[in-house]
């Protein structure tokens, strides 16, 4: 049995490299290639760079230059507000959190939200103050209360974004005992 030498090339890795390669083949190799994948990667490498400039400038100009909710984002103690300011304004606070009784009523959600978080945070700001002025015998107490009383004005938020009606009366009740509790103790 003999090998044909076209059968031979296919096999044998050694005698096909010595070959000459065909007229195509040469033509191919002679040609510059072409730089369209080339001019590709530098088009979306640029436009990646672009992309992650911007992203950055966002990122920097959103933690400059935010501006504060009207919601939890005030400062827990006001710089210039005394232990007895803060005992005078807190009964008119927690009567502006209470009066948020009738927007429950009637169901008006987007208004109960924004009064909620309004009184809520001059509320808050009130009660640190007082706290930091009690002795430290009578911090934990009024610490647990305090807990008690923004958890479930937390919750009342939530369950107001979700409208679940039942709910926000449970959590408006919660705080009205533990706003009682607060007054009592003060």
């Amino acid at each position: 049995m003999t090998f044909k030498p076209a059968i031979l090339q296919h096999m044998n890795p050694t005698i096909s490299c010595c070959l000459k390669q065909p007229y195509e083949f040469q033509q191919l190799r002679e040609k510059p290639l072409p730089l369209k994948g080339f001019e590709f990667h530098v088009k979306r490498r640029r436009i990646g760079a672009m992309a992650a400039i911007s992203w950055v400038a966002l990122l920097a100009k959103e933690a400059l230059f935010t501006v504060a909710a009207s919601g939890f984002e005030l400062p827990l103690v006001a710089p210039d507000q005394t232990v007895a300011e803060a005992e005078d304004e807190i009964r008119g606070h927690a009567q502006a959190l209470l009066e948020v009784k009738d927007l429950i009523e009637f169901e008006s959600w987007r208004e109960l939200q924004v009064a909620l978080r309004k009184s809520s945070s001059l509320l808050k700001q009130d009660f640190y103050t007082i706290i930091q002025g009690k002795p430290a015998s009578e911090r934990p107490q009024l610490r647990k209360l305090y807990t008690d009383l923004f958890n479930n004005v937390t919750r009342l938020d939530y369950a107001t974004r979700d409208k679940d009606a039942s709910y926000i009366r449970q959590c408006y009740d919660n705080i009205v005992v533990v706003l009682d509790q607060i007054l009592s103790r003060i």
